[in-house]
């Protein structure tokens, strides 16, 4: 039986090796799994593969066997092509085959993927939330393991706020205590819950109020605060068309590997 492999389908694989199982006393054979032009992927390959997998996360039941051959001949298709263009040696390695499928995808597809203005402009208009700059604050803080240790630093802070710095390296034993009890800068969803709310209310320069977490006591200081900005079209000109590039080449790669299949053929 011969027949074109699609991208979408390439039968079951379990029904297929038991058909090219030989009967007893048949003469063993190692059929071609996949043909394209001059070469051949034999079944013998896939089956090494398979033990290699699970030797490594243990056995591969029947189902995720099935899917994992389609997505190896999808793999080894492009192997077989860049035989076929002379970009390998028999005797190549698997370095060797990653570089001549990056060759061959470079002279195959890379040519026919382009990316027009209208494309930029439609994923700005429709994208603005995520390529903004996003509000960010860049906070201290002195950590105690005491309630009654936090109210005297705060009362320390209130008497003078610029003894932070002083009272986070001598009372603070937060990892930063060294630093004078900075932090970092922190966009909205780094912090925990509980800081964050604290930390995003206050006002540059502000002290907060004690916060009580499983760590200790803190007492946090926004030292400076920066708002959500919109960056223009043309500020992100170079991200947009480099995040289309790699959506189109990969759905040109899909397209490639889906006419390779379409000309190759299985034997039983």
């Amino acid at each position: 039986m011969r027949g074109a492999v699609s991208l979408i389908s390439v039968g079951s694989w379990a029904l297929w090796l038991t058909a090219c199982t030989p009967a007893p006393g048949a003469p063993e054979v190692d059929p071609p799994l996949l043909r394209l032009g001059a070469h051949a992927l034999l079944r013998s390959d896939f089956e090494r593969h398979v033990r290699r997998l699970e030797a490594r996360d243990g056995p591969i039941p029947d189902d995720v066997q099935e899917t994992l051959l389609q997505s190896y001949l999808e793999e080894r298709v492009l192997v077989l092509e860049a035989r076929q263009q002379g970009l390998l040696t028999p005797q190549a390695s698997s370095e060797d085959e990653l570089g001549a499928i990056e060759e061959l995808l470079a002279g195959e597809v890379l040519p026919e993927v382009t990316i027009e203005e209208a494309s930029i402009r439609r994923y700005y208009d429709a994208h603005q939330a995520e390529l903004q700059i996003p509000e960010t604050l860049s906070l201290s803080q002195i950590l105690v393991p005491t309630l009654n240790e936090a109210r005297d630093v705060r009362r320390r802070l209130y008497k003078d706020r610029r003894s932070f710095e002083q009272l986070a390296q001598t009372r603070s034993k937060s990892p930063e205590a060294s630093n004078g009890g900075l932090m970092g800068t922190f966009g909205r969803g780094q912090l925990p819950p509980d800081l964050e709310e604290a930390a995003f209310s206050l006002q540059p320069g502000r002290i907060s109020s004690i916060i009580e977490t499983p760590l200790g006591f803190h007492v946090l200081r926004v030292d400076a605060h920066q708002e959500a900005q919109t960056r223009s079209l043309e500020e992100c000109r170079d991200e947009i068309h480099a995040e289309l590039m790699r959506q189109a080449y990969a759905a040109a790669v899909k397209r490639y590997i889906a006419g390779l299949l379409a000309r190759a053929e299985v034997n039983s």
